[in-house]
C-alpha cells in the first residue's frame, strides 16, 4: 500500500538489521519501495538487502543512531539516491531492565534515552526540510510501546523513554500538520522479536513480527496519528490509562522484571 498511489515509496528505517526494522524492510521491499536501511551491523544489513527484491535499489548505512552527524549524512545520501522521501521510521531502540538504586544502571539509563528518544529526533531532523519542500503527505513514524502508557517495575528507563517518544511525536504532529507532514505513532505490544525473546515472563497477545509489519505499513499508509498493535493490547492500554494509581499499583506492583544488563 503506497502512500503515493502507483509510485513506489521511498522509505528510510533505523534499527533495520533485525526484529521490527527488518520485517518492515521486507514488507516495504515486497511493495516495490526504495529503502535506506540504517543499523550498526554492516554485514547483517548487507545480508538483509541481498535477500530483498531489487537489492540494487536499496542503500545500507552502518551507523550508530547516537552519532547524529552520521545519521544526517546518511539521510542526505539517501535523499540524493532516491530523489526524495515518503516514510521515515525511527525504529532503533534498546529494551533492557534498569533499577535506579544501582549506580551501574545510570549509564544504561542514559544509553536507553539517547537511543530511544534523542535518536528519534535526530533521525527525523534531516528529512523534515526535504518533506516540506516536496509538498507531499510524507510520514514520520515513531515507535513507542505499550510500556510507555504506564510505568512498569524494573523498566524505569524503557518505560520513560517510550512515554517520551509518544509525547514527542504528539508535539511534532501538531507542529508539522500545517505542512501536510503526517506524524504516526505506533505502539507495539508484545511482538515476537529477539528483543522480546529474552523476557522471562508470559507475554499476552504475542504477535509474529511479519504480521505486525503488515499492519504497521497499513497504518502508516493511512497516516493514522496513533495505533497500538495488536488491537487487543490497544484495549489493555486504554484500560491502563483509566486505572487509578492505587489500583494500578495493586495490579502491577509485583509484575516480573525485564532482565537488567548482564542478567540471564
Amino acid at each position: 500500500m503506497s502512500i503515493r498511489g502507483a509510485a513506489p515509496d521511498r522509505v528510510f528505517i533505523t534499527g533495520a538489521s533485525s526484529g521490527i526494522g527488518a520485517a518492515l524492510a521486507a514488507e516495504y521491499a515486497a511493495q516495490g519501495a526504495t529503502l535506506g536501511l540504517l543499523a550498526r551491523r554492516s554485514a547483517v544489513l548487507d545480508q538483509l538487502i541481498a535477500s530483498l527484491p531489487h537489492p540494487e535499489r536499496h542503500r545500507a548505512y552502518a551507523v550508530d543512531v547516537r552519532d547524529h552527524a552520521a545519521i544526517a549524512a546518511a539521510a542526505q545520501d539517501f535523499l540524493a539516491h532516491a530523489g526524495g522521501i515518503d516514510v521515515v521510521v525511527a525504529n532503533a531502540g534498546i529494551s533492557v531492565g534498569t533499577l535506579t538504586e544501582f549506580s551501574e544502571d545510570i549509564p544504561v539509563f542514559e544509553a536507553v534515552i539517547a537511543t530511544n528518544v534523542v535518536a528519534t529526533a535526530a533521525t527525523f531532523a534531516p528529512f523534515i526540510p526535504a518533506m516540506k519542500a516536496q509538498g507531499t503527505a510524507a510520514r514520520l513514524v515513531g515507535i513507542g510501546s505499550v510500556a510507555g502508557i504506564r510505568g512498569l517495575p524494573g523498566a524505569e528507563a524503557y518505560s520513560a523513554s517510550k512515554a517520551a517518544v509518544i509525547s514527542y511525536c504528539e508535539s511534532l504532529r501538531l507542529e508539522l500538520k500545517r505542512h501536510d507532514i503526517r506524524v504516526v505513532t505506533i505502539c507495539p505490544g508484545y511482538i515476537d522479536t529477539p528483543m522480546t525473546q529474552i523476557n522471562p515472563y508470559p507475554m499476552p497477545f504475542l504477535m509474529p513480527v511479519q504480521q505486525f509489519a503488515r499492519k504497521a505499513v497499513q497504518t502508516i499508509a493511512r497516516g493514522s496519528s496513533y495505533r497500538v498493535i495488536p488491537w487487543q493490547m490497544g484495549i489493555v492500554a486504554k484500560l491502563l490509562r483509566l486505572l487509578p494509581n492505587w489500583l494500578y499499583d495493586l495490579a502491577f506492583g509485583n509484575a516480573p522484571h525485564k532482565p537488567r544488563k548482564g542478567e540471564a
